[in-house]
């Protein structure tokens, strides 16, 4: 009788280009999944399901698929979960990571370590990810797996374990790996070397007796050390030929750990993702954390209950329909019309953080449709994709007559006009893309509307304090009105609509970091209601804004660049035309790197600018970093029933109710 096989719900990852949908082919074709192994450039892989994606090369949207990897007690079934390689797309990556119980992040053996690459070892580092690394393309010109193995030492600052090496044909289709074995003194030597510094144990037990540190000790620290993210096992090969692929699925079976979660137990889930199936109805991907979800049961979703009418579960190659999703399963849930990416199916889980993983995306941009008259489907349309990707962060202006979006690069809008015109029929263009700007608090100010004073016309007082915070910390609302003296439903009422009036500024921008205190409190027992505070506190709050004052800061990227150093004076001179704040150059080879910041809207033009200054040799790499105060006044158009004027906010609220 053979047991059900425990679950790894494992990611691909890696920087563009670097091969991971065609790793992902090929551990599909090992397991048995494909018959042949699917080619990027030929559009034909199994996970890369849009026709923009096969016709672009590049995944846009994150997939899953599963294959079985082993057998007996050892048998892993594998959901694997294909994510994007560009920036551009780094949303999709962020929901999988809170889903995953292990990752391959996928390193080319020609350009080593890369922007994105480090982005991403950086977070599954801090997530404590456990994550095994693939240094794929082994047979390219150019490959070269000892000088990339050091690069992901060095420059992604993890301990790193090499666990097979290239022994011929490197640089060529005939590259062959081999794995280590605990017959090489010298790979002993490394691991003992490496896992000593992550387990006292074992370190204590070779300085007593080093002969009893026997290979099978060793390998199982490295399962632990792995499993616990403090050590990342490094294997080398080619996708494209399957050369080192299986010493991969040995160390992805052995050393990733498998979900945990007891069926028996409180259902606890979480959607990461939302389609829309052929006959429009919402499709959520809902990785099970604990308990047995089930068909045709009411389940809370956000604490709302909802009726699952049917799901499904990955099996290999295929979505099979079930009566239940078992705790580590991933499932398809039909039903949960009002579903959103991020919702919660009973409990929270534990120790699983999601969103805010990366940073927001810094740039917006209007699309404009190229027949007005398609003006109300396009935000119809914008609306379902951004149930898709919630940072699409669609703002609609006052009367509907422009619809903005927010980007982490140009490519999207390459890919949003494709999507809109391709799925919906709809031809648009963009205005210039923009800068997502924030305003910081710079001063302390406070302001208060007493119940029954002239002007007032709610039945409510509210007195706020605005003040500084620090970057990163947050909204922070506190209370210096006696605990009891208004009903906890007016104060959530405010504390409510203090985050939602925080979103537009005294300039239209996001105040993301700030305390906000109650300072005043007044009800009437007979008259107020829970409305008349969230109605009020926009135009108390606003008032204390103003008297703090704020400042709009731009988001700034932080940049490398590489260049010849004959360009270096045309490239510097690039960099103080798009407002860069450059450091001194340093020589590398012929080369000089420098490294800076530089406003996030420049990045594209300077990327743009760049193959002509250097011959086509030069490379830059940027990442959002932070924000500084805007060079010049930037002031966005409001959204809201505008609190900073006062008679037509009232005159909108009062005619509301």
């Amino acid at each position: 009788m053979h047991s059900t096989p425990r679950t790894l719900n494992l990611g691909i990852l890696a920087h563009v280009d670097a091969g991971k949908t065609s790793l992902t082919e090929r551990l599909l074709h090992a397991g048995g999944v494909i018959d042949a192994v699917g080619s990027v450039d030929a559009g034909s892989t199994r996970t890369d399901s849009l026709e923009l994606e096969r016709r672009r090369g590049i995944t846009i949207r994150s997939a899953v698929v599963n294959f079985r990897l082993g057998e007996g007690d050892a048998a892993r079934s594998v959901n694997l979960v294909d994510t994007p390689g560009h920036p551009d797309f780094i949303a999709e990556v962020e929901r999988a990571l809170g889903v995953l119980d292990g990752a391959v992040l996928v390193v080319s053996a020609v350009e080593g370590v890369q922007p994105q690459t480090r982005v991403l070892m950086r977070t599954l580092k801090r997530l404590g990810v456990p994550t095994l690394v693939f240094v794929n393309k082994a047979d390219r010109r150019g490959a070269d797996d000892a000088r990339v193995l050091g690069e992901i030492a060095r420059r992604l600052d993890v301990p790193v374990v090499p666990m097979a090496r290239v022994v011929e044909g490197l640089g060529t289709r005939s590259a062959r790996a081999v794995p280590y074995t605990g017959a090489d003194p010298d790979f002993t030597r490394r691991l003992l070397d490496v896992l000593s510094a992550h387990d006292d144990a074992l370190l204590s037990a070779y300085v007593t007796d080093p002969q009893a540190i026997t290979y099978g000790r060793l390998r199982a620290a490295l399962a632990a050390r792995t499993r616990g993210g403090q050590v990342h096992p490094v294997y080398v090969g080619s996708a494209i030929t399957g050369a080192g692929v299986g010493a991969l699925l040995e160390g992805i079976r052995q050393l990733l750990p498998p979900a945990e979660g007891d069926p028996e137990g409180p259902l606890s889930g979480r959607v990461f993702k939302v389609e829309r199936g052929e006959r429009g109805e919402k499709l959520a991907y809902v990785r099970v954390f604990s308990g047995t979800l089930r068909a045709r049961e009411h389940v809370p979703v956000g604490g709302i209950p909802a009726r699952v009418t049917d799901l499904a579960v990955f099996e290999p190659g295929v979505l099979e329909r079930r009566a239940a999703a078992r705790a580590g399963e991933i499932a398809v849930v039909r039903g949960l019309t009002t579903v959103r990416i991020g919702d919660v199916l009973g409990r929270v889980p534990e120790g699983r953080p999601f969103g805010d993983v990366f940073a927001h995306p810094s740039l917006e941009t209007v699309v404009v449709p190229a027949d007005p008259d398609d003006r109300g489907s396009l935000h119809q349309a914008l609306t379902r994709l951004a149930e898709q990707d919630p940072l699409i962060g669609l703002r609609r202006e006052p009367g509907g007559e422009r619809l903005s979006v927010s980007l982490y690069g140009e490519v999207q809008k390459e890919v949003l006009a494709s999507t809109l015109d391709e799925e919906f029929g709809i031809a648009v263009g963009f205005e210039e893309t923009t800068p997502i700007c924030v305003e910081r608090v710079r001063g302390t100010g406070a302001a208060h509307e007493i119940l029954d004073a002239a002007g007032n016309p709610f039945f409510a007082t509210v007195g706020l304090r605005v003040g500084p915070a620090p970057a990163g910390s947050g909204v922070r609302f506190g209370l210096e009105v006696e605990l009891g003296s208004l009903p906890l439903g007016f104060v959530r009422a405010v504390e409510e609509a203090v985050h939602a009036t925080l979103r537009q500024g005294l300039s239209g921008w996001r105040v993301p970091d700030c305390t906000v205190a109650m300072t005043h409190s007044g009800f009437c027992s007979i008259r107020s209601t829970a409305g008349d505070f969230r109605a009020l506190t926009p135009l108390v709050l606003m008032a204390a804004l103003r008297r703090a004052r704020t400042v709009v800061h731009e988001p700034m990227h932080r940049f490398r660049l590489e260049c010849p150093q004959e360009a270096y004076a045309t490239v510097a001179l690039a960099l103080s035309r798009h407002r860069a704040v450059p450091g001194s150059p340093r020589a590398q080879g012929e080369s000089y790197v420098i490294e800076g910041h530089l406003p996030a809207d420049r990045v594209h033009f300077l990327e743009r600018e760049l193959p002509g200054f250097t011959g086509g040799e030069g490379v830059l790499e940027t990442a959002f970093d932070h924000y500084r105060p805007a060079a010049a006044p930037r002031v966005r158009e409001r959204t809201d029933h505008n609190p900073l004027r006062r008679e037509e906010y009232l005159l909108h609220v009062q005619r509301r109710v």
